[in-house]
């Protein structure tokens, strides 16, 4: 039986191989102090964002008349707004929501692409000129200028209908790049025994050319999830993302920006976390570049390196 890098012919990968891979995925990953330092922070945040909310007897939307725009104290940690509603259950509710979009834009935009890209690199011919077209089209139209023009007319279809805006306009550059690894990976061995085996050719896509290629999708996955926040975080503060009543970072920095001079409370708690998250997200990244390379050493420290090199026995 003829196999390939994700296992024989038509079947799952092999299991040793691919923990033996993971487990140096793993132990690569586990080496990198900024990667492991990020996954802490990202993972503080979203405890933050969705155990916060139990910490405080405060709701996000229900304001203290008797304390307008007060700085933190015991009663509201992170002080109040002009309308006295709890600044920390706010930037809480208000992270929890860029969170949740952030991963969710990521999720479809990597599956479209994934998709779109393989499927052009894999057939070839008028399928792959087609779908090329449309990326090439896509990345024609100014997506933040037609999201702010289409984002009013969706005020009824809620956040959901936002995230797949974003989506939409945040794919085609994966899409190009699976597309070039695909067209390099329909004629490996593995990929043309299986053709001439009389695989169909979307479970040749599924499970032959997507796992060779889900180093790349992971990593840009990783990273797509803080650039999500950030285009989210924009055109929220610009008034055509997220809405009132609801709260995001966007529309909490959009509300304390004119008041962050007298009032910095308002502004900084959002802003410090928005970049706390981008900058762990792209350790992250980073990180799993290094590990997922194939051409990179192992993790082993450089004392032990030295010794394997110089012939010592303890090793």
């Amino acid at each position: 039986m003829i196999t390939g890098p994700t296992g024989p012919t038509g079947s799952a990968p092999t299991a040793p191989g691919a923990t033996g891979r993971g487990r140096l995925v793993l132990t690569r990953l586990l080496a990198s102090r900024g990667a492991v330092a990020g996954a802490v922070v990202v993972l503080l945040l979203f405890l933050l964002a969705f155990g916060g909310g139990y910490l405080t007897p405060w709701d996000y939307a229900t304001p203290d008349y008797g304390a307008l725009r007060r700085p933190p104290s015991g009663t509201h940690w992170f002080g109040t707004n002009g309308l006295g509603q709890d600044v920390f259950a706010q930037t809480v509710r208000g992270l929890q929501k860029s969170l949740v979009i952030g991963l969710l834009v990521a999720l479809f935009s990597t599956v479209l692409a994934s998709l779109v890209g393989a499927c052009a690199g894999y057939f070839g011919g008028w399928t792959d000129r087609l779908l090329m077209f449309l990326v090439d089209l896509m990345l024609v139209f100014p997506g933040f200028l037609v999201i702010t023009i289409v984002s009013p007319r969706l005020k009824g279809a809620g956040w959901l209908a936002f995230v797949l805006l974003l989506a939409l306009f945040n794919w085609m550059i994966t899409a190009r790049v699976v597309r070039s690894m695909t067209v390099s990976l329909r004629e490996r061995e593995f990929v043309r025994a299986a053709r001439f085996m009389g695989v169909h050719p979307l479970r040749i896509i599924t499970r032959h050319v997507l796992p060779n290629v889900a180093s790349f999708l992971i990593i840009d996955a990783t990273i797509a999830v803080g650039g999500a926040v950030m285009s989210e975080t924009a055109l929220s503060y610009f008034g055509f993302g997220v809405r009132a009543p609801d709260v995001s970072l966007g529309t909490l920095l959009a509300a304390g920006t004119g008041e962050a001079p007298v009032f910095p409370w308002l502004f900084y708690f959002a802003a410090g976390l928005l970049v706390l998250f981008v900058l762990a997200v792209n350790l992250i990244g980073d990180g799993l570049r290094d590990a997922l390379d194939p051409t990179a050493g192992d993790a082993r420290s450089p004392r032990r390196r030295t010794r394997v090199r110089k012939g010592d026995p303890r090793t």
